[in-house]
């Protein structure tokens, strides 16, 4: 089989890339391989669904550059394919008086990455969520977050790329790659050949970036995030994103508060981010890849040790997380009134993959896009990803070799 344009990955970073380069009318035949059964199946089909609105990313990094373009390409999509979304905004609140300082920094950083954004006072806050806290009797009002299906998004580009042509070939088991030749090798001795191929596989993308030579400076560190659901929602109106203000040494956001668009109007608490013990070990002892994970606890360890950018803060605050008596010790901190009876584990379980850079020895905090003469690796898409999608997409194109 031969096509122009490879795409490993059915993502929401290949879909959307897949999305544009048929828009730009840059190739006729691309094919997407997907390795699971059906697309949605890992960290596309299981984030929060935030739209993010660019507040937190460090001016002029990529996430930065890419995140509110993004955000407007793909509320567009919504809107002219009729999906569903809650454009329900979003306040950051100080959970202890000593993280206000942290805002004006937060505030400044919008401004600067063009985002919308203005201090409300503590009378404001309880105005959108009657029973939310601010620890200094400010916060932040971010008004173009909003919240989405991932899923239904997902499915409706699908559609959309086969329509146009696009071949989404699932179930596909990468055996062997020939960089020089330009050919991948499936299952029963099936092969593509290429032209060009973008390596978007997330959580596998840097282990297909080795098998062409390259990102061997980086290792990938998995984190599990897990979620609770409020089951009374009727005591709890929250009708808005309700996040902490985070640690920016480190790429999480802490546990925080999330509308969904169900018509029961689930509210979702989470997620945590603690080391998963393997790429899709969302439960109990499954996938566990247990010298990996040895040694990302070593790794982790000496970040720990050393207080890499503040790393034992990270400790300190949100491994205890993963235990529901310490996550309701730190969701209480943002609504006080919340009780054990009041939440319920929730089935949705993500995994970050997260980069390291061996060299600097640091968590990876931005996108990282690799350019070899006939492909590009795209590594790190971890959040924002999703919502930058198009827009990272048109990154990409622009950077390539095509």
């Amino acid at each position: 089989m031969n096509t122009e344009i490879l795409i490993i990955g059915s993502g929401m970073v290949g879909m959307s890339l897949a999305h544009q380069l048929k828009k730009k009318s840059i190739a006729e035949e691309i094919t997407i391989i997907e390795k699971e059964t059906d697309i949605g199946k890992h960290s596309s089909g299981r984030n929060s669904g935030v739209i993010h609105a660019g507040i937190y990313y460090k001016p002029n990094s990529i996430k930065a550059n890419v995140c509110i373009e993004g955000s407007k390409m793909l509320k567009a999509y919504i809107k002219d394919n009729e999906l569903k979304i809650n454009n329900c905004g979003k306040i950051i609140s100080p959970q202890d008086i000593e993280l206000d300082s942290q805002l004006d920094i937060l505030y400044d950083r919008g401004k600067k990455n063009g985002a919308e954004i203005s201090f409300i006072n503590e009378k404001e806050l309880n105005e959108k969520i009657s029973c939310a806290r601010t620890a200094s009797g400010r916060a932040l009002w971010s008004p173009n977050t909003s919240v989405v299906n991932p899923k239904e998004i997902l499915f409706n580009l699908e559609q959309d790329l086969k329509n146009q042509g696009v071949k989404i070939l699932k179930n596909e088991k990468i055996i062997k790659i020939e960089k020089n030749d330009r050919k991948i090798y499936l299952r029963k001795k099936r092969e593509i050949s290429y032209k060009y191929l973008f390596n978007c596989a997330g959580a596998y993308s840097l282990k297909i970036a080795e098998s062409f030579g390259i990102a061997k400076d980086y290792l990938l560190i998995p984190f599990k995030g897990i979620y609770w659901d409020i089951k009374d929602k009727n005591s709890f109106q929250i009708k808005t994103n309700l996040y902490p203000v985070p640690d920016i040494n480190v790429p999480f956001l802490g546990v925080h508060f999330t509308p969904t668009l169900g018509s029961d109007n689930t509210v979702t608490i989470g997620p945590t981010a603690n080391l998963a013990f393997g790429l899709e070990n969302y439960k109990g002892t499954n996938s566990i890849e247990y010298l990996k994970t040895l040694r990302n606890i070593s790794i982790l360890s000496r970040q720990f040790f050393m207080n890499k950018n503040g790393f034992r803060k990270y400790v300190y605050d949100q491994v205890p997380l993963v235990f529901e008596p310490f996550m309701l010790k730190s969701a209480r901190k943002l609504i006080p009134n919340l009780k054990r009876e009041h939440v319920t584990i929730s089935n949705k379980v993500g995994i970050r993959a997260q980069l390291y850079d061996k060299k600097n020895k640091n968590l990876v905090d931005d996108f990282l896009c690799i350019n070899d003469k006939f492909s590009t690796h795209i590594l790190n898409a971890i959040s924002p990803a999703f919502t930058a999608s198009f827009a990272l997409a048109n990154l990409i194109i622009r950077k390539s070799n095509l």
